[in-house]
């Protein structure tokens, strides 16, 4: 566990060196934007942090971004404190911790901080940086472990190794294609569609396991871990919606600003509110002797 603290700490801490360099500054925006243009497209307001005035821009969203990432790390927390060895709230508790950093992340490039980091003192904006970059990789991350949490919770043998090593293998491989993507750049390889695109597969294979449990065992963890990918899936579908109706534009025009991000995380801060109140103490590891073997799931 120390590990992994020390792994997120790392990673932070180097950001602020990171996010002025390198190749992810010759991705543009398409259109191009340059920082008038960016600050006519969204709310801003000026703050002052000690001798410096700082741009933050799309405040309530902001608000909302890091309220979702301080409660998924509370989550995360809550569940590490009531593992008592129990694996699977372990990789519980992991999992939704780098959720909330990523989403700490993803606030504050993305909504807080964008001006300062994407277009402050360059002629023309940058699509992304590497606070963005890391998000990504913690949330991808942060699906796999909940892969392991599901390996330890509802599985045992031969399959529970399969699900470990699929796990490790596909956060690994997905980080060097993140890192690879920011590096040369290619714009696809670090992009929040092909985020979803690596992610949903994961999500599917839950929802497949935990229904299949259901529908053999009749267990409450099954039923409600059946409930939060569901969840899951309805936030991102409403996500989805709200962005291709053009909703966020419609209402700018008003004054009014509540974008597509703000749907998404507002179906998320739920998602996590649901999770620590009743999934965080129904989590238990299968025990050695297991009611559901190999040979069940391949009949």
């Amino acid at each position: 566990m120390r590990y992994y603290a020390r792994y997120i700490f790392f990673w932070c801490a180097s950001l602020p060196l990171l996010s002025s360099c390198g190749p992810l500054d010759s991705i543009p925006y398409s259109p191009e934007q340059t920082p008038e243009t960016w600050l006519s497209i969204q709310p801003f307001v000026n703050v002052r942090i000690g001798p410096r005035e700082l741009i933050l821009i799309q405040p309530s969203s902001t608000v909302l971004v890091y309220i979702l990432g301080i409660l998924a790390i509370t989550a995360g927390l809550y569940f590490l404190r009531i593992q008592t060895n129990h694996r699977s709230r372990m990789w519980w508790g992991i999992a939704l911790a780098l959720w909330g950093a990523g989403a700490l992340l993803a606030g504050t490039s993305y909504q807080a901080f964008s001006y300062e980091i994407k277009c402050a003192g360059k002629e023309f904006c940058s699509w992304s940086s590497w606070w963005e970059v890391f998000y990504l990789m913690f949330s991808v991350a942060s699906v796999d472990a909940m892969v392991l949490a599901e390996a330890y919770a509802c599985v045992t043998g031969k399959l529970r190794k399969v699900m470990k090593m699929y796990a490790v293998g596909h956060a690994l491989l997905y980080a060097i294609v993140v890192i690879f993507g920011a590096l040369i750049p290619v714009k696809f390889l670090i992009s929040f569609e092909l985020l979803l695109l690596v992610a949903t597969p994961n999500v599917l294979m839950l929802f497949g396991l935990n229904g299949w449990r259901y529908i053999k065992l009749r267990e409450g963890m099954d039923l409600a871990l059946l409930k939060t990918w569901l969840w899951l899936g309805f936030t991102i579908g409403v996500y989805w919606l709200y962005l291709s109706l053009d909703i966020t534009e419609a209402l700018w025009v008003q004054g009014i600003w509540f974008s597509e991000n703000d749907v998404l995380h507002i179906g998320l801060i739920i998602w996590f509110i649901y999770i620590a109140l009743f999934v965080a103490n129904q989590v238990k590891d299968m025990p050695a002797s297991p009611l559901i073997q190999l040979s069940d799931i391949e009949s």
